[in-house]
């Protein structure tokens, strides 16, 4: 990978110059319209069953904007194209690929068999036009603002938000045509079963995964010039295939009777299909942050102005975990106001080597971080740095993992797998 293009900020002026902008404002608002007019139809049916889908999924996607949100802690994305991501998956790629997936799983069981159509064309249909119109919503965001996809990790934000998107609205539509199936009438608990299987089981391997994998490849199509055009369109294609064959894969008929009975033969099953496409991400996402930290850490190595960043702080701002350890260690020794504070300078630091990369004024950001600095040394604390591991988070991390191992087994039994 080539060294990261050094973003500038999103303009208005030069939003609304740009025609790609009007095109994709247009297709959010017939997109918004179209969803508006399913969800009504559904709150005629199904009020109480639509409302309970709604805001369970909408609490769902909390923490998983969250967490995206955070992975690109140094040069964060704008709000407003996060914003215009998620959307995209929400209003414009569902509402595409409900008529175009059942268009394209008809002409399969033409081709084929009614038979293979309803074993395979789930698997083949969805991700086929899925796939394309999720990662439409990444190119989306190139055409609109190019100088904001500066990394491969700037791709992979922007792509799994559109797959979050992707999946709050197709869960809620899925939640409420199991209420219609049910043929119980206005009842939630088929919404509570789709909110355990397709959000609290499968959504950490489903489309927000899928779409942060492709996006990778739209990321690395766009910042490394160095390369030949072919070299980088076949990479983004091969990021694009692994997409879809990941979510052949999670959609296949392959396992369908489980690997036997019980909690753990179904937490198998789910891992199988959904581990291999989670690690590959893992791995994609920790080498591009690795790269983008080296960058910034390296900028704001040239300052030499301990009252701005320490030697000990640049060790610890490119690494996302040193940074979590930091906050903890402030905590620890001076409280909750410490936590904070360290947190924030964290940011103003980031920012500072942002300003930096871009050669932009920096005097607010610069008093940002010395009036942060200030505080943290009000507090006592006056470094934001990590501190020995002490035996509560040790404590604390293992009771927690043993806590999710139980949730997870407990909803996994509550579905028939016990």
């Amino acid at each position: 990978m080539g060294e990261p293009v050094r973003p500038g900020g999103v303009r208005a002026a030069a939003l609304v110059r740009n025609p790609a902008f009007w095109v994709v404002i247009a297709l959010l608002v017939a997109g918004a319209v179209r969803i508006a007019q399913i969800t009504w139809r559904f709150f005629e049916m199904y009020p109480i069953a639509t409302l309970t889908a709604a805001g369970l999924f909408a609490l769902l996607a909390v923490p998983f904007w969250l967490f995206v949100s955070e992975l690109d802690f140094l040069e964060r994305e704008p709000p407003s194209l996060r914003v215009v991501a998620f959307a995209w998956g929400g209003l414009v790629a569902t509402t595409v690929s409900i008529p175009a997936s059942t268009a394209l799983d008809n002409l399969i069981a033409k081709l084929g068999s009614p038979g293979f159509a309803a074993d395979w064309g789930a698997a083949l249909a969805g991700p086929t036009v899925e796939e394309i119109a999720k990662t439409l919503g990444v190119v989306a965001i190139v055409l609109i603002a190019r100088a904001q996809v500066n990394s491969v990790l700037d791709g992979v934000v922007y792509g799994a938000l559109v797959g979050l998107g992707f999946q709050i609205v197709e869960d809620v539509v899925f939640a409420i045509g199991a209420v219609a199936l049910a043929g119980q009438g206005d009842q939630i608990q088929p919404v509570i079963t789709t909110f355990l299987v397709r959000g609290f089981l499968a959504g950490v391997w489903s489309h927000t995964l899928f779409g942060a994998l492709a996006g990778a490849g739209i990321g690395y199509l766009v910042v490394n010039p160095d390369r030949t055009r072919r070299h980088r369109i076949g990479m983004a294609a091969l990021a694009l295939f692994g997409a879809w064959a990941s979510h052949v894969l999670w959609n296949s008929p392959l396992f369908r009777d489980g690997l036997g009975n019980g909690a753990l033969a179904l937490l198998a099953v789910l891992v199988f299909k959904g581990l291999p496409p989670l690690l590959l991400i893992l791995y994609l996402v920790r080498r591009a942050h690795d790269r983008e930290a080296a960058y910034y850490v390296a900028k704001l190595a040239t300052l030499r102005d301990p009252t701005l960043i320490t030697e000990n702080e640049l060790k610890v701002l490119g690494s996302g975990s040193r940074r979590a350890a930091a906050r903890r260690h402030a905590a620890a020794q001076a409280g909750r106001r410490a936590r904070a504070t360290v947190r924030r300078l964290q940011r103003a630091q980031a920012r500072l080597a942002v300003d930096l990369s871009r050669s932009e004024g920096m005097a607010d950001t610069v008093s940002k971080v010395r009036e942060h600095r200030a505080r943290l040394e009000e507090l006592g604390h006056p470094e934001a740095v990590e501190g020995t591991p002490s035996v509560w988070h040790t404590v604390s991390a293992v009771g927690t993992t043993a806590v999710a191992i139980a949730v997870v087994w407990v909803a996994l039994s509550a579905l028939g797998g016990g």
